[in-house]
């Protein structure tokens, strides 16, 4: 096995000292090889050592400037440190570089979600779903930039999708409930707002919402 596999399995099992000793071993022991830098990189994200980590991507790059996931690690230093803009350009040269997993595009999104570019960002959060069905995540999120955007029917679809993988999701309920009062069927709206109010009682926009269509309807 090699030094950066074994650093990699001391990362994963949380022997963060150990894996730190093996990669400075591998940068030592091969100083132009960007994958131990990147690796480094990542156990300094792991650990918050967000700026640390940067400099560390940022030589993986000095040394192959078609090193994406150097790009994407970058990425998330600086959506961490919610320097969106900088994220972005990370995130979208990680993809030009070739990288093409779920994570990246739903990072993409939220980058791009929260300098208020939303209609750029939805077709991220539908590709990030593509790639990973059972997202979640990817998945509310790719809702919430559809109703954001007035396409009510195509986020309602994610909505009762996630329901189906987690019966539990008490934001997935609610935002079904608003999208049936958009829709104007009081009855669903309430059957939706009520349920994400028994998953989660103390859920202030459901039962601010609810409370709004109970006064509507008296």
């Amino acid at each position: 096995m090699d030094m950066n596999q074994r650093g990699i399995e001391a990362m994963q099992e949380g022997n963060f000292e150990e894996a730190a000793t093996i990669f400075s071993e591998a940068i030592e022991a091969k100083p132009n090889d960007p994958i131990s830098y990147i690796n480094f990189g990542n156990l300094l994200s792991a650990v918050n050592e967000l700026e640390k980590a940067l400099k560390f991507y940022e030589k993986a790059i000095e040394l192959d400037e078609d090193a994406a996931t150097a790009y994407y690690g970058a990425g998330n230093v600086y959506f961490n440190q919610e320097k969106y803009h900088e994220a972005k350009n990370r995130y979208e040269k990680a993809l030009k570089k070739g990288l093409d997993h779920g994570d990246l595009h739903f990072m993409l999104g939220m980058s791009l979600q929260n300098i208020g570019q939303n209609r750029l960002a939805l077709p991220y959060f539908q590709r990030a779903t593509e790639l990973n069905e059972d997202d979640i995540d990817a998945r509310f999120q790719y809702g919430l930039c559809l109703a954001q955007l007035d396409l009510v029917d195509e986020a309602m679809k994610q909505f009762q999708t996630i329901v189906e993988l987690d019966e539990e999701h008490a934001d997935a309920y609610y935002n079904l409930g608003v999208a049936y009062a958009f829709k104007e069927d009081v009855k669903k709206a309430t059957d939706m707002l009520e349920k994400a109010l028994n998953i989660q009682s103390d859920h202030l926009l459901a039962g601010h919402a609810l409370k709004i269509l109970k006064e509507n309807k008296e």
